[in-house]
C-alpha cells in the first residue's frame, strides 16, 4: 500500500507561483510513476504531469508546459510540482497519484491518490 498526502495550496494572484508537494509512505518502488492531476468545479480530473520514481523522465500537458516543472527527492520520498506564471483557469484541487503499472495520462492509471490540495488563482 502506498499513502499519499500533498501539501502546498493555496491562494495567488496571477502570474504568481506555488509549490505543492507530495509526501509518499509505503511501498514505493523505482518502477513507479508518480503524477500530479488537477480537477476544477464541474470538469473531469485531467492530467498535469508525472515523472518516473527512478529516473526523473517528466512528461506534461501542453497547458501548463513551461510554467510548471515537476520534481522528486527520493531521500526525502516527496514529490513537487513547481507552479510558476499561474493563470486562473489553473485554479483546481491538485491530486497526487502513484502508479505500479507505468506511465499514462487517464485517472484509471493510476492506482493510489492523496487527498487533494486546493490551488485558487485570482484575477
Amino acid at each position: 500500500q502506498v499513502q499519499l498526502v500533498e501539501s502546498g495550496g493555496g491562494l495567488v494572484q496571477a502570474g504568481g507561483s506555488l509549490r505543492l508537494s507530495c509526501a509518499a509512505s509505503g511501498r514505493i518502488f523505482s518502477s513507479y510513476v508518480m503524477g500530479w492531476f488537477r480537477q476544477a468545479p464541474g470538469k473531469e480530473r485531467e492530467f498535469v504531469a508525472d515523472i518516473y520514481w527512478s529516473g526523473g523522465s517528466t512528461y506534461y500537458a501542453d497547458s501548463v508546459k513551461g510554467r510548471f516543472t515537476i520534481s522528486r527527492d527520493n531521500a526525502k520520498n516527496t514529490v513537487y510540482l513547481q507552479m510558476n506564471r499561474l493563470k486562473p483557469e489553473d485554479t483546481a484541487v491538485y491530486y497526487c497519484a502513484a502508479s505500479h503499472t507505468g506511465r499514462g495520462l487517464r485517472v484509471r492509471d493510476f492506482d493510489y491518490w492523496g487527498q487533494g490540495t486546493q490551488v485558487t488563482v485570482s484575477s
